[in-house]
Parts: structure tokens; C-alpha cells; sequence
């Protein structure tokens, strides 16, 4: 098994008592959690693409020339957004059904989204898919199998997924917002 896959096996075995159990509260309660870790990402991930200016929106630590990095080549603040959005349709469709939204050629996003606006619409578009997605959620199909990317996976596996994918990003964010002379929501004075 490599890494990844067998983090997920792991991962399904904690959710194991929700998907085992008959009882209507167990398949709730794992929604509950799914739902409460989406809020919570989504919640960091919108503060930190809204919260870098316009003008920084197509930041990238590339342009800082930093000696001895490995910059070359990432995407920008905005093709992380961008990203992240894509992958969060692509992740979260086959929960839903939903097909994915027009426009979409690859893992990079609709290339006619250019305005701080419009990519900021499309992340949260994205995230309201991820809602309707972990709603579809229950004990007795947590386990189907679905189809995803040449590959099948369970349904609970697609969801932890889009989860820790988000997690990643929004650390990228976090660093890019950093670079570019932004405090992250998050660490801001409360």
C-alpha cells in the first residue's frame, strides 16, 4: 500500500464505528464532522484569498528571486485559488452527480477567470458543492465505491480528500499571503 492510500485506510477505520453502527445518530454524527471540518477550511481558505490585495493577486514568491529557493515555476496566489476551487469541483461532483462546470480543461481552472473577483466567486461556488456533497453523506454509502480519476474510490475516502487538499492549499496561501507583506486573517490580533 503506498502513503497515501494507506493514510486513507487509516482514515476510514476512525470513521468506522459511524459507518458500521445501523443507528441514524452514527451516520449523522459523521456528517456532523465532515460538515465541521468543511466550515472550517472553508472559512480559512476564502479569509486568505480575500484578504490578499487585488494587486498581489498574481503574486508569486518566484518574483522575490530568493537565492537557493525552488520557486521556479509555481502558480500564482491566483492559480492557487483557482486550484483549489477546480479540484474541490472535481472532488466533490461525484458525491453530488453534479457535472463539472463549464470551462474546465484541467486541474488549473477555467483560464477566462482573471478578475480577484471572479476566482474568489468560483472558490466559493466550489465550497457550496462541498456542502451539498457531504450532505449526500450516510452510514449505509459511505463505503460505495465511486468513479475517480481512472480510479474508484469510497465516497468517504473523495471527502477526506477534498478536505486535506484544501488543508494543503491554504497553507500555500498562508505562505504566499506572508511573502507578499499580508497577515493571514487567522494570525491577526483578535
Amino acid at each position: 500500500m503506498n502513503t497515501v492510500r494507506t493514510f486513507w485506510f487509516i482514515a476510514a477505520l476512525t470513521f468506522a464505528p459511524w459507518i458500521s453502527a445501523s443507528g441514524q445518530e452514527s451516520a449523522a454524527s459523521m456528517s456532523v464532522a465532515c460538515e465541521r471540518q468543511l466550515t472550517s477550511i472553508e472559512k480559512a481558505v476564502v479569509d486568505a484569498a480575500e484578504a490578499m490585495p487585488e494587486e498581489r493577486f498574481d503574486f508569486t514568491p518566484e518574483s522575490l528571486h530568493v537565492r537557493g529557493s525552488a520557486c521556479t515555476g509555481v502558480r500564482t496566489f491566483a492559480e492557487q485559488v483557482k486550484h483549489l476551487a477546480t479540484d474541490n469541483f472535481a472532488i466533490w461532483s461525484p458525491l453530488t452527480g453534479e457535472p463539472m462546470p463549464a470551462g474546465i480543461k484541467d486541474v488549473n481552472g477555467p483560464p477566462e477567470l482573471k478578475s480577484k473577483s471572479e476566482i474568489i466567486r468560483f472558490l466559493k461556488d466550489s465550497f457550496t458543492l462541498g456542502h451539498r456533497a457531504i450532505a449526500t453523506l450516510t452510514g449505509a454509502n459511505a463505503l460505495e465505491m465511486l468513479r475517480f480519476r481512472g480510479s474508484t474510490l469510497p465516497r468517504l475516502d473523495l471527502a477526506f480528500y477534498a478536505l486535506t487538499h484544501a488543508s494543503d492549499h491554504y497553507g500555500q496561501m498562508v505562505v504566499y499571503l506572508r511573502l507578499s507583506g499580508t497577515v493571514p486573517p487567522a494570525s491577526r490580533p483578535r
